[in-house]
């Protein structure tokens, strides 16, 4: 070209793209993130109302829970004054029948027999004792005297009277102290708690 219009060098004028076309892609970008934002407000305002349907699933279907099982009624134990002791030594220890018995005397308990164990028995107990009584005794007059002297072995006889022989062995040291004796007793005696109702929603119609 010629006159004032003629081009010189060799640099050209660059041709730039519209800009409308990069506002209208911001636009739409825009448009997006703008109703994701209002799509999840609106969620979070449902679940404000409505509890999530937690309490509606909760409410709606029952809950797996176990059979509940039978609780055995606490039978009544004897109270220590209704127990005859006869307290026999059966280690080398002299004296050792005479103080336990008077220390379960403290006790409340009744005193019989106080003396050496017989032969069967004599020096033949490594434990801290034996307590040797009629069947019935197992589940009464055993289990009361047990918390006054844990680790003894319980046994039977033939006999038909409801006293009870204590006979000390060789790791007898001392009787529980009067403390965790009424506590072993309270827990044989506490009742079992009542079955908890956790467990008692059911499916609504």
């Amino acid at each position: 070209m010629g006159g004032k219009y003629r081009i010189t060098g060799d640099t050209y004028p660059r041709m730039r793209r519209p800009r409308h076309r990069r506002r209208i892609v911001l636009a739409g970008v825009s448009a997006v993130v703008a109703l994701g934002l209002a799509g999840w407000g609106t969620l979070q305002l449902i679940d404000v109302f409505t509890g999530g349907d937690k309490s509606a699933s909760a409410a709606g279907h029952s809950r797996d829970c176990p059979t509940p099982k039978a609780v055995a009624p606490v039978k009544a134990l004897p109270k220590p004054a209704g127990i005859k002791v006869n307290v026999y030594n059966a280690t080398t220890r002299s004296g050792l029948a005479k103080t336990a018995a008077e220390e379960l005397k403290k006790r409340g308990f009744t005193i019989g027999e106080v003396g050496n164990a017989p032969k069967e028995y004599d020096k033949k107990v490594p434990g801290p004792g034996v307590l040797l009584g009629a069947p019935t005794a197992a589940d009464g007059s055993f289990t009361v005297l047990g918390t006054q002297m844990p680790g003894t072995v319980q046994k039977t006889d033939t006999r038909k009277t409801a006293e009870v022989d204590l006979i000390l062995g060789a790791k007898f040291k001392a009787f529980s102290t009067p403390a965790e004796a009424t506590a072993a007793m309270t827990a044989l005696t506490k009742p079992s708690p009542a079955p908890s109702d956790s467990c008692s929603t059911t499916k609504s119609g």
